[in-house]
This record gives structure tokens, C-alpha cells and sequence, in this order.
């Protein structure tokens, strides 16, 4: 006849001792976590993980690898490992003509960067300053670069208060036809910090826009080059200057010939702007 033998489990460890016990396992797994990331962030380090070449694409009109070399590459900092890629794309944009860089790595030593740069459409000259200094991109924005390397000696100077270059290129676009249809183009378009609208025309015609929302502006000047060609027409002169402010009608000012169309009597004074 077999015997059972039945064993009691050990007695329960007292709580103290049970957290001592925890606590000294969780300071070894946090030493030995400790130590590998020491292991990991030295050997990151190494030139092993050094960064080998460094691959840029993109259309690039107005950069080459001597401009991009001297004004981004000593702003690189890190391994492979340890770069920081914002830190990388931010060095890439600094280069004059750079809009935009995408940063990638490249495994296992190679950086990829693509590079698009700014396509200039107008110079930029804030309501203040007497010459333009800045650029004007095709997006509305105002940067920074050298001006005697734009190839397009024709771009027309946009002026306005800060921040309003995609309102003033946007209402450039919207005139230009209506310029070419006078035989003209726009050189320079202004925006006063009190929302009055300026033109200056290639053939030396000054137009006063005046005030009011875009669709305003545009619906003005609209009326003013479908009646424009009667009144040069009639006196065969060119015109030298018009003043759209007026309500009723506006002023103009041929070669030698100065007439309102029509003449209301409260269009005599120009008003202010």
C-alpha cells in the first residue's frame, strides 16, 4: 500500500523582504539598460558609422556641388546613426536658391538629399523700401538671393506691407491681360498699407487702381481698357496717366491732353489715397 506524502509550501517571503528583492532586479535591469544604450550611443559614434558620400538630386538652375558644399556640409553634425535629419534638411535649405530639401539615409553610409529651388516670377520691394532687394516665387513667396542671377532681366517689382506678396502677385496675374490688351505690360505693381492699388506700365502710363476687394480692383480696371481705346483713338495720343478712383467715371492724362471720361463734376479732385 503506497503512502502519500503531502509537502506544505514554503511560507510566504515577509513583504519587505519581497520589495527588496524587486527593487534590487529592476535597479540590475535598468543597470544593464543603461549600459547597452552607453554601448549603443558609443558605438554610434564610431567612424564606422561616418558619413561616406552624400547624394543630391533635383533641378537645380542656380546651385552647384561648390555652392552646396560650402553652404550646407559644414552644417552637418553626427554619424549615420546619430544625425538629425531636421537638423540636415534645415542646413540644405540655408543654400541661396533652395526651397525645399527632402533628407533621407541611405544604409549604410549615404545621405540622399533632393534639392528644389525657388523659380522666381518678381522682385520684391517692401511698401517702405525705394528698390526691390528680395524675389518673388512662382508660390508667392518672398526670399532672399542673389538678384544678378536671375536670367529673366523682364520681371516685374511687386511692392506691399510684410506678408502681402501673394495677395500683390495674385492681383498681377489678374492685370496682366488686361495690360496686354492696351499693348502693355505691368513693371511695377503697388499695394499701399491702406489697400490702394498702383500700376506702372512698360510704356511709362500710370494707373491708379484705387481701393475695395480684388474682384473690385479687377472689375474697374476691366471697364477702363474697354473704353480706353475710344479715347486714345479719338485723340490719337497715348496715355500718360489715369486715375480710376473716381466713382462715376475716371481721369485721364494723354501725351499733351489732359480729359475725365465721363465728367461728372465730383471726379475734378482726385481722392486721396
Amino acid at each position: 500500500m503506497a503512502t502519500l506524502l503531502h509537502s506544505n509550501p514554503p511560507p510566504a517571503l515577509p513583504l519587505d523582504v519581497r520589495f527588496m528583492q524587486g527593487t534590487a532586479t529592476l535597479l540590475v535591469v535598468l543597470l544593464l539598460l543603461g549600459v547597452a544604450a552607453y554601448a549603443l550611443h558609443w558605438a554610434a559614434r564610431l567612424p564606422a558609422f561616418a558619413i561616406r558620400s552624400i547624394r543630391v538630386e533635383g533641378d537645380m538652375a542656380h546651385n552647384s556641388v561648390a555652392t552646396i558644399r560650402a553652404n550646407a556640409i559644414p552644417k552637418l553634425a553626427g554619424t549615420f546613426v546619430t544625425m538629425d535629419l531636421r537638423s540636415a534638411q534645415q542646413a540644405f535649405e540655408s543654400v541661396p536658391w533652395v526651397r525645399q530639401a527632402v533628407v533621407h539615409r541611405a544604409w549604410p553610409d549615404r545621405l540622399l538629399v533632393h534639392l528644389e529651388e525657388f523659380q522666381a516670377v518678381a522682385l520684391w520691394a517692401g511698401s517702405d523700401e525705394p528698390e526691390a532687394r528680395k524675389l518673388v516665387s512662382r508660390e508667392g513667396e518672398v526670399f532672399e538671393a542673389n538678384i544678378g542671377d536671375v536670367e529673366d532681366d523682364g520681371l516685374p517689382t511687386l511692392r506691399g506691407p510684410d506678408g502681402s506678396a501673394p495677395q500683390v502677385l495674385a492681383m498681377w496675374q489678374r492685370l496682366g491681360p488686361l495690360a496686354r490688351r492696351m499693348n502693355a505690360q505691368i513693371d511695377v505693381l503697388g499695394l499701399s498699407a491702406r489697400g490702394s492699388w498702383h500700376a506702372e506700365l512698360d510704356n511709362g502710363a500710370v494707373i491708379e487702381l484705387g481701393r475695395g476687394s480684388d474682384d473690385e480692383v479687377v472689375a474697374r480696371a476691366e471697364r477702363f481698357v474697354a473704353t480706353l481705346a475710344q479715347v486714345t483713338a479719338r485723340y490719337r495720343r497715348p496715355l500718360e496717366y489715369a486715375d480710376l478712383r473716381h466713382h462715376d467715371g475716371y481721369a485721364l492724362r494723354l501725351q499733351g491732353v489732359a480729359t475725365l471720361n465721363p465728367t461728372p463734376p465730383a471726379a475734378a479732385k482726385p481722392p486721396k489715397n
